[in-house]
């Protein structure tokens, strides 16, 4: 428990900074108190048909998901009612980067090693959430995209623009749905990157909940696409049908540096 409460006040700063933030403008204050709530007793699944592709279900607490909201609809970008799209690059918002810290915290905190066999992986080749070249990097993640989805909008399957790193984040709100992946086609990959084909072609589908974090990098980043189908019969899991409410997402990645 001690430890949990150290973690809490590395990653979100001490009860007191409250007091500190008394003195300060308006905003400041509201963007202090909208900090999200991550459960730091949360744990890892790892999807065995993918390599590089790994859950966190529990990674935000339903008060975490809450300021989190409260947080983006602060940002003003969803004022309009035709806008269900908003991105960052460079400087984050707070309550982003604060996420970004958290979600290193949490990979840092998980003994990956306990979820698989790893007698026939040698010593240097054991997957892992996330390789240090990704999670030391300064920074983790600079670029922001927040999505919303009505019921029955999704996304088709694709893969993430050549013009970012490895590894990839995403945070599901809202609603629960059925995230598929699908290898991709030799022709799917004009990117310079070699697909690895699959005779047959096969879609593995991972189950998002309320709060939960998504990581990809390697294979899963690369070598498959994801979308999320919310037509009628394709959000089903365990052969029960998942109701649909709104979905928000938050997507972190990392920009390629220009040379």
């Amino acid at each position: 428990m001690e430890d949990h409460e150290m973690l809490l006040k590395d990653v979100f700063g001490d009860s007191s900074d409250d007091e500190q933030q008394q003195h300060k403008s308006e905003n400041s204050v509201h963007e202090h108190q909208a900090l999200p709530v991550i459960c730091l007793n949360s744990s890892w699944e790892r999807v065995r048909e993918i390599n590089g592709l790994s859950f966190c279900r529990d990674f935000l607490s339903s008060e975490g998901q809450s300021s989190l909201l409260s947080a983006i609809e602060r940002e003003g970008w969803f004022t309009e009612a035709s806008r269900n799209q908003a991105m960052r690059f460079g400087d984050l918002p707070a309550w982003a980067i604060k996420i970004c810290n958290a979600i290193r915290e949490v990979v840092l905190s998980e003994d990956f090693s306990e979820l698989m066999d790893t007698a026939s992986y040698a010593e240097d080749e054991v997957p892992s959430i996330l390789p240090p070249s990704i999670l030391w990097r300064e920074p983790l993640f600079d670029q922001l995209i927040v999505n919303i989805y009505q019921p029955g909008e999704g996304i088709s399957a694709h893969v993430d623009l050549m013009r970012f790193e490895d590894g990839i984040a995403i945070i599901s709100l809202e609603s629960s749905c059925v995230m598929h992946f699908s290898p991709v086609a030799r022709e799917d990959n004009n990117n310079g990157i070699r697909a690895k084909m699959d005779q047959t072609p096969r879609k593995v589908p991972v189950y998002l909940t309320p709060g939960s974090l998504v990581i990809m990098w390697g294979d899963a980043r690369y070598q498959w696409k994801h979308e999320i189908n919310r037509q009628p019969g394709f959000q089903v899991w365990e052969g029960q049908d998942i109701y649909q409410k709104k979905r928000t997402s938050i997507t972190l990645r990392k920009l390629c540096k220009t040379e």
